[in-house]
């Protein structure tokens, strides 16, 4: 009976060697020993992740029915995105960079009031200069974004500033940050169907050329 507990989970529930052992109060090596036993093939370390990220529960709550203003807000979002958002997969995060507070507003906007996300998920990086005062920018990037300070990382002070680049930026750069790789993936879907839906033609992936 055992026996068959451990295949099952293992091959109708994709759990993990771990994952079992711990559910069953057994040693991780009794499982695997098990497996054997049955001719149950052991996952690759690739497939096993890919099991465990599928079962991971979002972080997020996509808004399903929008109005007009939600639709346009959806559409602002993901193009905000598209030309300032961090594209790599690898880092499993949207990480949106800018240093116009309008365009900050509008970006935070669409990641509560269409994505659904947790406020507590939420991570404000700054980036500024030597001349200027960081606590008094992390304020200012709190009330925009209304971010708590708690939840801003430790920021990153240029010291090689230009005296010429002075005044460029008044209020720094800021980073918005949220860690989910499932939301990542549904606003570069979104993206792709834009892209098929105005330009009609398939998205070129980065490094495709």
């Amino acid at each position: 009976m055992q026996s068959n507990k451990v295949e099952a989970l293992y091959i109708s529930k994709g759990l993990s060697g771990a994952e079992i052992a711990d559910r069953l109060n057994l040693p991780i090596r009794q499982v695997y020993r098990i497996l054997e036993k049955n001719n149950v093939q052991r996952r690759r370390s690739s497939e096993s992740n890919n099991l465990g990220f599928l079962r991971k529960s979002p972080t997020f709550k996509i808004k399903t029915s929008m109005n007009d203003d939600e639709r346009i807000l959806l559409t602002a979002g993901i193009m905000l995105y598209w030309a300032e958002g961090w594209k790599d997969k690898k880092k499993n995060l949207l990480d949106f960079a800018n240093s116009n507070p309008l365009m900050i507003k509008i970006y935070v906007s669409f990641l509560r009031n269409i994505c659904g996300v947790r406020e507590d998920k939420l991570r404000i990086y700054l980036y500024c200069y030597a001349n200027q005062n960081p606590l008094k920018l992390k304020k200012f990037w709190s009330g925009v974004t209304m971010v708590p300070l708690s939840q801003f990382t430790k920021p990153y002070i240029r010291m090689d500033f230009q005296e010429s680049k002075i005044g460029k930026m008044p209020h720094g750069l800021i980073h918005v940050r949220y860690a989910d790789k499932k939301l990542f993936l549904q606003l570069e879907k979104w993206h792709e169907d834009i892209v098929r839906k105005w330009a009609g033609t398939e998205v070129v992936k980065p490094g495709t050329l």
